[in-house]
């Protein structure tokens, strides 16, 4: 059983707690990492690009913890099972899993090549990288016997169709993943892992930086806050999730879009 808060105090405290978060070293992963770092989680980052998880490992120097980067594509089982095992022999253990990175892409499903590459890649980065990630961490966090929180990067296009953008290979995915968090908060919460997922609209990131004026103007006239998300704020909400403040919650997704959601 997981423990409940007696009070607030260090209720959102992360104090000690070791997080790994895929993707980690820009956009939503770095948020998270950045949220969790002023909480007192030491942090490791996977991703592919080296350049940039020393760049981020910079930034996070000034809050004092234990950070490093690891190289790791999430789709490579092998990979996968080298740097969990690495992380856990550096770290001690994982006590936190976030399962952000993931790609995207924009195509109608009878464009794509004869060989369907676009849909196979975004399926196997976006929904199979969170299981394959899940599936090693979770069985060193059951076997460690301390429990331990798995959050999954989803999207509020898992909800809906996105009429802006064709993306059907993206929106299932992340519609998986949100099936898959309910799934495992079912199966791991005998081990004490607690499972949630997040779900961002739009948010203000290198990724957006690609929306054409029209349609920028358009999604924010949609939204009634009227505006995109910061990645802090993401990282925020992935603090409660993975702080003793939401002990009792478990299997749930929470889409933070400004309410974009409510247009579609």
């Amino acid at each position: 059983m997981v423990s409940p808060i007696t009070s607030m105090k260090d209720a959102f405290s992360l104090e000690g707690k070791v997080a790994v978060i895929t993707g980690g070293n820009r956009g939503l992963g770095f948020a998270c990492a950045s949220a969790f770092a002023q909480q007192g989680a030491h942090v490791a980052i996977l991703c592919r690009d080296a350049q940039k998880a020393a760049e981020a490992l910079e930034e996070l120097k000034q809050f004092g913890g234990k950070y490093k980067s690891y190289t790791c594509d999430i789709i490579d089982r092998a990979s996968v099972r080298a740097t969990v095992a690495a992380i856990c022999e550096d770290f001690g253990g994982i006590d936190i899993l976030v399962n952000n990175a993931g790609v995207s892409c924009r195509s109608e499903l009878l464009d794509m090549d004869e060989e369907l590459t676009d849909w196979y890649n975004v399926l196997n980065a976006d929904l199979n990288g969170t299981v394959h990630m899940t599936y090693e961490v979770g069985k060193r966090m059951r076997d460690a016997g301390k429990g331990g929180v798995i959050i999954n990067m989803a999207s509020n296009a898992a909800f809906i169709v996105n009429k802006t953008q064709a993306m059907s290979p993206y929106s299932v995915a992340k519609a998986g993943v949100v099936h898959f968090t309910r799934c495992m908060a079912n199966e791991l919460g005998k081990y004490n892992i607690r499972v949630n997922a997040i779900a961002p609209g739009f948010v203000n990131t290198e990724l957006s930086k690609w929306i054409p004026e029209d349609q920028f103007n358009y999604i924010n006239n949609q939204m009634p806050l009227g505006r995109f998300g910061e990645p802090i704020e993401v990282g925020a909400l992935a603090v409660y999730f993975a702080s003793p403040a939401s002990a009792n919650v478990t299997g749930t997704t929470q889409v933070i879009d400004g309410g974009y959601i409510l247009s579609c």
